[in-house]
């Protein structure tokens, strides 16, 4: 009599999964064209009022540019603060070691950003600022203005990014044995 063995085929990896193993790497540099870019219209947006001396409400970014009514929707830097924490949150498993150490402290600096523009939407949805203000304000705004605290947001989620994928990169030997994506540099 031969015992019949029913083999279960394993089910292919889940989106998750194949974000933080085989698709890291391209995830990864996907996420990086989407600050940069977010970045780079900041950069912009500040050179415009420190060295062309812009008006700030004419300050917009090369989007602005194009586009002046949408750099004015809450929705948009909703959207971005929303795809930058979601991108933070998702890529994070393909992380070990230093990398994950600083990639948690992007992404938990990132909430705390989130909660700043989702404030500042529910207050431009709701039509009642914070305080009494005349426009939507964040709680950092009381202290900041606004253009110089979204660069200093963006630089402090920024930078432990930018640790974090050296270290990714450049993992050492007991980090890199716990990698699942091929994300690290060769060593020599």
């Amino acid at each position: 009599m031969t015992a019949h063995v029913h083999h279960t085929p394993t089910p292919a990896p889940g989106l998750l999964s194949r974000l933080n193993t085989s698709g890291h790497r391209m995830a990864l540099a996907l996420f990086t064209f989407v600050v940069l870019a977010h970045w780079a219209e900041h950069l912009v947006q500040a050179f415009q009022i420190y060295a062309l001396d812009w008006p700030r409400p004419q300050a917009g970014g090369v989007l602005g540019l194009w586009i002046p009514w949408l750099v004015t929707s809450e929705w948009l830097h909703y959207g971005y603060a929303i795809v930058m924490l979601i991108g933070l949150v998702l890529l994070r498993k393909g992380f070990t070691g230093r990398a994950r150490t600083w990639w948690n402290i992007a992404m938990w600096i990132q909430v705390w950003h989130h909660f700043e523009h989702l404030l500042l939407l529910l207050q431009a949805i709701t039509k009642s600022n914070l305080l009494g203000m005349p426009v939507p304000t964040s709680i950092a705004q009381l202290l900041f203005p606004r253009v110089e605290l979204h660069l200093f947001y963006n630089a402090i989620v920024f930078v432990p990014m930018v640790v974090a994928m050296v270290y990714h990169l450049r993992p050492n030997e007991s980090e890199r044995a716990e990698m699942r994506c091929s994300c690290a540099m060769a060593t020599t």
